[in-house]
């Protein structure tokens, strides 16, 4: 494998011990992107001088620096989803209605991902202001499947997730209101981790009254994706809803042998029907876990989640972005945005409360809650971009978080990890949802099904052409 085939940390490991320099592997990546990129549009932005340079930067610092002194990730290329601000780049929200499209500094996301040294090669895709699980806005062409370029590569954060696995970064940070990171990585044949609620500080100028937005990695190992949790995590200790800091770093954490554990798994939901390879794929992990010395059953019925349940709040999230010129965004933005603005947040957050309760009530005493990621492989490009009313697309696209939205809704750290393919050769990911705060049961978990299912050498074909 090329040297930019690596995992993160492996890449941290050869940067330290000077085998390759930050100048080298940017250069490779900036090569990968002029390249790939046009297949994909993972990419909107590419900082290609200013990524040198700091990677010549970087270089200077390791030759005269201590192993000890430097930020985990030095050096590492990375991109930002383009919901995130960075500082004297544009940002354009997947949005021709963004009343605002040039930042003179990083949000918080950025500033901590800068802080944790890595190198910025540029932006990458979104729907517009995060509404869709796919990835088609106006201002670009759709964001396809390096499995099959013909595919959805999912969405909100479906560049980072098509970049990742396209071998364009090692690894890229997304955010997720309803499964925008865990979609992306299902589709993409990657692990993705939405973390608890609280336990990552909200990008700057993004409100959200819902409660249901986060950040989160997305990357080709469990240990990648917990590294650069340890990265992104912190909020100021007493500020509402706060998570209480690990004991130990989440790093350390993913390589802990899980304590036996109670797994109640579901293939059923009130959204979407699920497909018998997705089923397939839930039910062999079950008996994987239960195998492994785990308690596992199965939950009786569906969580009572619906579309119509989810969608106040869905309604009340887009309508709080910022300086945006609505009259020039798509038509299903605007359908889900209009009625957004007339919701009190008294009431939003009476819903949300309710929902949390009815789906704590279903989860019951479960460790681990163990669901198919997606319901069914990625759709085909053009979802969005069809002339069927708003709410006829949107309805389509829900489906696609039929079981991720639940874990925004209760706060709890959620994963998407890679099990395999379809016959068709599209990728299928599994869901691990923990108890709230318990990330660490998650990502070690998770590092249980790696060593026994192992994935990170299973490449699209667009990475390995």
């Amino acid at each position: 494998m090329d040297v930019a085939d690596s995992p993160a940390l492996e890449l941290v490991d050869l940067l330290r011990k000077r085998e390759v320099s930050s100048e080298e592997l940017v250069s490779m990546y900036l090569a990968r992107i002029e390249r790939k990129n046009p297949a994909i549009a993972a990419f909107v932005a590419v900082f290609r001088e200013e990524a040198l340079r700091d990677a010549k930067e970087k270089d200077r610092a390791l030759a005269r620096s201590g192993r000890a002194t430097l930020p985990p990730f030095f050096g590492v290329p990375t991109a930002v989803k383009d919901l995130n601000l960075v500082a004297r780049q544009r940002a354009r929200f997947g949005s021709r209605g963004a009343r605002v499209t040039w930042s003179p500094l990083d949000d918080r996301m950025t500033s901590r991902l800068r802080a944790g040294g890595f190198v910025f090669l540029g932006k990458l895709a979104t729907s517009e202001y995060g509404v869709m699980p796919i990835t088609e806005p106006d201002i670009h062409p759709p964001t396809a499947n390096p499995w099959n370029t013909s595919h959805s590569a999912g969405g909100s954060s479906g560049g980072s997730g098509a970049a990742v696995a396209a071998g364009l970064v090692p690894i890229a940070q997304g955010s997720d209101g309803a499964g925008s990171v865990r979609i992306p990585a299902a589709f993409n044949h990657l692990y993705g981790l939405k973390p608890s609620r609280g336990r990552v500080r909200n990008a700057f100028g993004f409100p959200d009254e819902t409660l249901l937005y986060t950040d989160g990695p997305l990357a080709h190992t469990v240990l990648d994706a917990a590294a650069m949790l340890d990265v992104m995590a912190g909020v100021t200790v007493g500020k509402p809803h706060w998570a209480p800091p690990p004991p130990r770093p989440f790093q350390e954490l993913a390589m802990e042998a899980p304590r036996r554990l109670h797994v109640r798994f579901s293939v059923q939901s009130d959204v979407a029907e699920v497909t018998p390879a997705a089923r397939e794929h839930v039910l062999r992990v079950a008996k994987l876990l239960e195998r492994l010395g785990h308690e596992v059953t199965e939950l009786p019925d569906t969580p009572g989640l619906t579309l119509e349940s989810f969608l106040p709040l869905w309604q009340k999230l887009t309508s709080d972005a910022p300086l945006v010129r609505w009259s020039d965004t798509q038509p299903v933005t605007r359908w889900i945005a209009e009625p957004g603005r007339h919701h009190d947040k008294a009431e939003i957050e009476l819903l949300r409360l309710e929902l949390e309760r009815k789906l704590f009530a279903w989860q019951g005493e479960a460790d681990i809650v163990l669901t198919p990621t997606v319901a069914g492989p990625a759709p085909k490009l053009g979802l969005a971009r069809t002339d069927e009313p708003p709410a006829r697309i949107f309805a389509k696209a829900a489906e696609l978080g039929a079981f991720t939205a639940a874990a925004n809704i209760t706060g709890q750290p959620a994963a998407s990890v890679p099990v395999g393919l379809t016959d068709d050769g599209l990728p299928l990911g599994v869901q691990l949802i923990g108890r709230r705060y318990a990330d660490g049961t998650v990502l070690a978990t998770s590092k249980v099904l790696e060593e026994e299912l192992p994935w990170r050498d299973r490449r699209a074909p667009l990475a390995r052409s």
